[in-house]
């Protein structure tokens, strides 16, 4: 027996089954969708899912550079980027100082003598080394500047004697203390007894002499023709260590005088130009240590014998 509420709960699932195949459509149609069109019941349907009518969600933009992507208040805040402590300021470099002067002009010691002897070496400096800086050193010096690149200023600074010394070997004895320029000419008979300085103007050399044999030998240079130096056999009249000429107001150190004026001495003038230039008639002698050494060893009373 069918009570009423059987009755209206079979009313109820029909009326479910109509709404669930009958009257679903196709959107934007109005015709039934799917197999639903055809009315098909005996086709057991399943629930369909709850329709939304929610805008569908926008699609995500492209990715973009950071550098493009536009600012909005929903960017992420840029992470901070680490930095590190300001480095202090790299301090100035030091200037270089101009190189130091080792010799020059108007210096003598043994360096000027190497630095002779070494510019020798390479035919910068032809003469014997004398140990004094003269016009002829600094020329010679200038020259080799000149051809290295170093600035020419005929001064030796350590950079130019470190060049040179480099170019160089250690010179020997006989290479800074040569007995002359030149060969030592044969003495006179005068030469060959007693004590004598024996002057020869063919050789322009003295050669100190004691009983025959050679002490000591120099190169010397004489007067020029209009203040020639005298010859013959003379004796030393007197010495004078600081002597200073009161004729020309030149200075005679380890002046021997053997004729009136006329002396053996040390001359700068002769050391520095060598045989361009000429005495007032004396003996001049170039190397100071030479000079200083007879002086010392000449007494008053020696023979002095000038000859050609």
């Amino acid at each position: 027996m069918l009570t009423t509420s059987t009755l209206c709960r079979g009313f109820a699932t029909a009326a479910v089954l109509a709404v669930s195949v009958g009257c679903t459509v196709q959107p934007g149609t109005g015709e039934p969708a799917g197999d639903a069109k055809g009315g098909d019941l005996g086709v057991s349907i399943a629930p369909l899912p709850e329709r939304t009518t929610a805008t569908p969600a926008p699609p995500a933009p492209a990715p973009t550079t950071a550098s493009a992507r536009p600012a909005t208040d929903r960017t992420p805040a840029a992470a901070p980027i680490p930095t590190t402590p300001e480095a202090p300021p790299p301090s100035p470099s030091p200037t270089r100082s101009a190189p130091r002067t080792l010799m020059t002009t108007g210096s003598e010691s043994d360096q000027v003598r190497e630095l002779q002897a070494r510019l020798g070496q390479i035919g910068y400096f032809d003469r014997a080394p004398t140990g004094y800086y003269g016009s002829l050193t600094a020329t010679a010096v200038a020259a080799f500047q000149n051809r290295r690149g170093l600035p020419t200023t005929g001064a030796t600074d350590t950079v130019t004697w470190q060049r040179l010394r480099g170019m160089t070997r250690t010179p020997t004895a006989d290479e800074l203390t040569p007995p002359t320029t030149k060969p030592v000419a044969a003495p006179d008979p005068r030469c060959m007894k007693g004590r004598v300085m024996c002057i020869s103007k063919t050789s322009s050399t003295l050669s100190w002499m004691v009983d025959g044999k050679t002490k000591a030998s120099m190169d010397v240079r004489f007067g020029s023709e209009y203040t020639p130096t005298r010859e013959g056999t003379f004796e030393v009249g007197w010495k004078s260590r600081h002597h200073v000429s009161t004729l020309y107001d030149s200075p005679m150190p380890y002046a021997m005088f053997f004729s009136g004026g006329q002396a053996v001495h040390y001359s700068e003038d002769f050391a520095a130009r060598g045989y361009s230039g000429a005495s007032h008639g004396c003996v001049n002698v170039r190397d100071e240590k030479k000079i200083a050494a007879l002086y010392a060893e000449v007494r008053t009373g020696d023979k002095v014998v000038i000859y050609w």
